[in-house]
């Protein structure tokens, strides 16, 4: 029998392997211009991204539970899932994270390495704002990995 342990580690790896390209190489240049802004399209675009990125997750559990044999429970599967989605939306609309960034005294790491206004100053990817959004979404895989292996 497998235990909860091994189950918890496949499914993490799965998840973080599946995250970082799904949230670099999936995502629609659209998506990631537009999932930020505060209306309507904004909404859709961050739901679309993460709908793909939440398919690009299952799809890595999928291939695991293919050729290993990884005994999951399908209810913890989407539960886990859902409150990654649910984490990952509400962390891609971007005033939602750096609102809490300020809130915790992180506002000033946030905003390291950002472009001055109308400055194109900041020519890498390596910004607080990236730092944080990454680290929330890691947190986020843990406690889903948690979720399905329970």
């Amino acid at each position: 029998m497998t235990s909860q342990v091994a189950v918890f580690a496949a499914v993490f790896a799965a998840l973080y392997a599946a995250h970082s390209f799904g949230d670099h190489w999936v995502q629609t240049h659209r998506q990631a211009c537009a999932k930020a802004a505060p209306d309507r399209s904004g909404r859709l675009a961050c739901a679309g991204h993460v709908a793909t990125l939440t398919l690009t997750k299952a799809a890595a559990v999928g291939v695991v539970i293919v050729v290993t044999g990884l005994p999951l429970s399908p209810l913890a599967l989407l539960l886990g899932l859902a409150v990654d989605a649910v984490s990952h939306y509400w962390a891609d609309r971007r005033v939602t994270l750096a609102r809490l960034a300020e809130v915790i005294g992180k506002g000033d790491f946030y905003r390291m390495g950002a472009p001055r206004p109308g400055a194109d100053d900041a020519p890498h990817l390596g910004t607080g704002a990236y730092a944080l959004d990454q680290s929330w979404h890691h947190l986020w895989l843990f406690i889903a990995a948690l979720i399905i292996a329970s």
